[in-house]
């Protein structure tokens, strides 16, 4: 008996030691994954992000010289995205001819985002944000750890063009395509 008492001290002080109290200094810087900034707005710089999308083409926001569609989406392959993500695939004509890019962004890794693509064939780049570095320089919110439906149209000069806070799947590409033709 004993032996488990010692064990159970030492387990209430660990657990101690290793929580901050509730008085503690905020400003101690923490560590462990970035949080999430507010979501940004027109006007805004494109935050300087690269990436390997699941198709193996690099994705470089700094570098894209065109203007481009930024939809962040909860999950692959639930109807609601499928329908969004469609929307985009159906209407890939029009962006080319537009000359306006589309990338798709979930928490979803690459093998889901490969099988998503091959499923529904979309020839756009969907990133695989499983750290949600991409979420969090954009300010996009999170739910149940998945992204929030929130889409950004960047500018050709770099800049956040228009977000879209609340998207409806089914009008969404229509409606970004539209706005893309005005810049």
């Amino acid at each position: 008996m004993p032996t488990v008492m010692r064990l159970a001290a030492v387990l209430v002080l660990t657990v101690l030691a290793c929580t901050k109290p509730a008085n503690a200094d905020s400003s101690t810087p923490s560590e462990g994954p970035a949080k999430p900034q507010e979501m940004l707005t027109a006007g805004a710089p494109v935050p300087a992000l690269k990436t390997t999308a699941h198709n193996g083409t690099v994705v470089d926001l700094a570098s894209m010289g065109q203007p481009t569609v930024v939809y962040f989406y909860p999950k692959d392959d639930t109807p609601g995205c499928t329908k969004e993500a469609c929307a985009f695939r159906d209407a890939w004509d029009k962006y080319t001819a537009a000359s306006v890019g589309v990338v798709g962004v979930s928490s979803d890794d690459d093998e889901s985002h490969r099988k998503f693509a091959e499923k529904h064939k979309f020839v756009f780049p969907l990133i695989a944000d499983r750290d949600h570095a991409w979420a969090h320089a954009f300010g996009v919110p999170m739910r149940l750890g998945m992204t929030m439906r929130v889409s950004f149209l960047i500018g050709k000069d770099g800049k956040i063009a228009k977000v879209y806070p609340d998207v409806d799947p089914a009008i969404h590409s229509d409606e970004v395509l539209r706005d893309a033709a005005a810049l």
